[in-house]
């Protein structure tokens, strides 16, 4: 898989890096960008075998999306999926390039346990990992040594990514104790997590509210807080997890045609200032990740694939950005003037930040300047 493929003549100042399931875990982390969900039920096996896979990184799902009574149905297709794949990688039909990064979200504990019992070796080989909903203290290890047994069973290296959303978290009483249970927990597993993810409509439903059209998630407080602290724990230097970003729940049709007039905005200005750039759907979508990006996450939850090119196109790394992490990364210590003479790069404060962009650079490629995210999204 490559990020970018619905522009392929987008004139980098870096190509983003072609990857696949065995990547190394350092950048594999990364490359996730928007995670699609999609009903377990939905046949998309068309797609991915004429290569064109609906994303990059996909995740079927045996949880809310679809309804208790279809479990057996969405189980039954996920491994006919995973056969087919495996038959046409076998058979030399698509390569492992090809394949989108695939994860299955399970339901519980007890499901996960049933039905990663009956993947076969050659359905796990094309399987990514999988998501653990409502993950905590009470049901991770269970989660994370039923991973481990299925790896074991099965041959294959799967990550697992839990997901951060229930009421211990989402209450300020219990909150603090909780996280520190879960980072003891995953710190025995850390090499099989690759993400960590946050549930944000799970949380804005336990104080019944819900982020409207024209704002972002950061604008609620309580879940700003949740938020702000599950960062805290997870994205310390050092110690640090890829945490993704919670789901942007509106969707418009953009007009493509219309938009030749904005390519050469600032967009970040623009959105910022909430100057229109598409509509308030889309404009809330990255308006939304330019928050995500300052806060640090990386990548977001999608629920709708017109999503994808905004969120993964918000993650190219600008040439000014990568300028100031190899200087940073390529100086010993002190501080430096940046070659564009704007800032300062004070390098040991700054190597964490200078690798992290480095790595973004590589998966979604170096980009000239914030005037060219336009330019990526629309072809």
């Amino acid at each position: 898989m490559k990020h970018h493929n619905h522009n392929q003549n987008h004139a980098f100042i870096s190509d983003p890096v072609a990857f696949n399931k065995n990547t190394e875990k350092d950048l594999l982390q990364y490359c996730l960008g928007g995670l699609l969900y999609m009903p377990g039920t939905k046949n998309v096996i068309d797609k991915i075998l004429a290569k064109r896979p609906p994303a990059p990184s996909i995740v079927m799902c045996m949880e809310d999306a679809i309804k208790e009574e279809e479990i057996g149905l969405a189980e039954a297709n996920i491994r006919n999926h995973l056969s087919d794949i495996s038959r046409a990688l076998q058979g030399g039909q698509v390569d492992i390039d090809d394949i989108p990064l695939i994860f299955l979200r399970v339901r519980s504990p007890e499901q996960f346990s049933t039905f990663s019992s009956t993947l076969t070796s050659c359905q796990a080989s094309v399987l990514s990992g999988f998501v653990f909903p409502k993950f905590d203290s009470a049901n991770g290890v269970e989660y994370l040594k039923c991973l481990e047994q299925v790896s074991k069973t099965t041959g294959a290296f799967l990550y697992g990514m839990p997901i951060l959303e229930g009421e211990t978290l989402a209450l300020k009483e219990s909150r603090a104790g909780e996280l520190n249970r879960i980072r003891a927990m995953l710190a025995v597993y850390r090499e099989r997590i690759l993400n960590i993810r946050v549930g944000a409509t799970d949380f804005s439903s336990i104080f019944g509210v819900r982020r409207g059209i024209n704002y972002s998630i950061y604008d609620i407080m309580t879940i700003r807080d949740c938020l702000s602290d599950i960062l805290n724990f997870f994205t310390r230097t050092g110690e640090e997890y890829v945490v993704s970003a919670p789901v942007w729940e509106y969707f418009l049709a953009d007009k493509e045609e219309s938009l030749d007039h904005l390519l050469e905005h600032d967009i970040h200005q623009s959105l910022l200032q909430r100057s229109s750039i598409v509509n308030e759907a889309i404009d809330g979508l990255l308006r939304e990740v330019i928050l995500d990006k300052a806060n640090g996450f990386v990548g977001k939850t999608v629920i709708h694939p017109s999503h994808l090119k905004y969120v993964n196109a918000m993650q190219a790394v600008t040439e000014e950005e990568h300028e100031d992490a190899l200087q940073v990364l390529n100086t010993t210590g002190g501080v430096v003037k940046s070659r564009n003479s704007n800032k300062m790069n004070e390098i040991n404060p700054h190597r964490s930040w200078a690798k992290k962009i480095a790595l973004r650079a590589r998966a979604y490629g170096v980009i000239r300047n914030e005037s060219a995210y336009l330019k990526l999204i629309f072809a």
